[in-house]
């Protein structure tokens, strides 16, 4: 149902994906390079579970089940173009190791996504469109995943968690966009909702790592539980 609404909002254009436009859902638009930045959120949630999970954590093995089933999906949908952009940028990816990097697929193909890493806080981006961000922010907001328009038009999310900025400084270019029907692809494999929506959701699974990593999940309770307190009751057939 919630592909349909997009297709609603957009029955006056094109069946072309256009960053920046109503994608039928208030307060939602089209993001500028869903596929590059789901793929930035998987690898780098899997990164955290790597690096602060042991491997008998339960909450580490569901989390990186699920990503790396849904960044499988991603990565089978590729764009037109997709490989020769990648030889293309090639130069410019190894010499900024620091923006970009080189994943291997979850297929175990050999291929390599490109991927571009996000700005530390300390080089968070000192733009004017800051200011417009800051203001936004105060402004009674819908309900939902919230993003804007900046000064260019095109949808931009307001966690600035992105790096678009640094992409145009470094004078890269974007990925090929993927097709309305690649797009429909992607949203009915995951089958949580709009694409726009699944974005929302790895960022605040991404964000979420960090929390339980906080907490140390996979340690035991400091006070045990009683006997049998997390023992359900079961029928018993007569």
């Amino acid at each position: 149902m919630r592909p349909a609404l997009r297709l609603l909002a957009q029955v006056s254009r094109s069946n072309i994906y256009e960053a920046g436009h109503p994608t039928g859902l208030t307060g939602l638009l089209t993001h500028y390079s869903p596929r590059s930045t789901l793929l930035y959120l998987y690898s780098t949630t899997l990164d955290k579970l790597r690096a602060d999970f042991p491997e008998s954590s339960v909450y580490r093995q569901s989390c990186e089940a699920l990503t790396r089933q849904r960044m499988s999906v991603v990565e089978s949908v590729k764009p037109a173009g997709l490989s020769e952009w990648q030889q293309r940028v090639s130069k410019l990816v190894d010499a900024h190791p620091e923006a970009f990097k080189r994943v291997k697929t979850t297929d175990g193909s050999g291929e390599v996504n490109i991927i571009y890493h996000a700005p530390s806080p300390e080089s968070a981006f000192a733009t004017r469109d800051d200011e417009v961000n800051a203001e936004y922010k105060q402004r009674p907001q819908a309900e939902g995943p919230q993003e804007q328009e900046d000064v260019s038009g095109r949808g931009i999310e307001l966690t600035r968690d992105l790096h678009a900025e640094e992409v145009n400084r470094l004078r890269v270019e974007m990925e090929p966009p993927l097709s309305m029907e690649q797009i429909g692809e992607v949203e009915q494999r995951i089958g949580a909702g709009l694409i726009e929506e699944i974005i929302a959701v790895a960022q605040g699974e991404r964000e979420l790592v960090d929390v339980m990593s906080e907490n140390k999940v996979w340690e035991d309770l400091e006070e045990k539980p009683a006997e049998g307190q997390w023992v359900f009751n079961e029928r018993q057939n007569n």
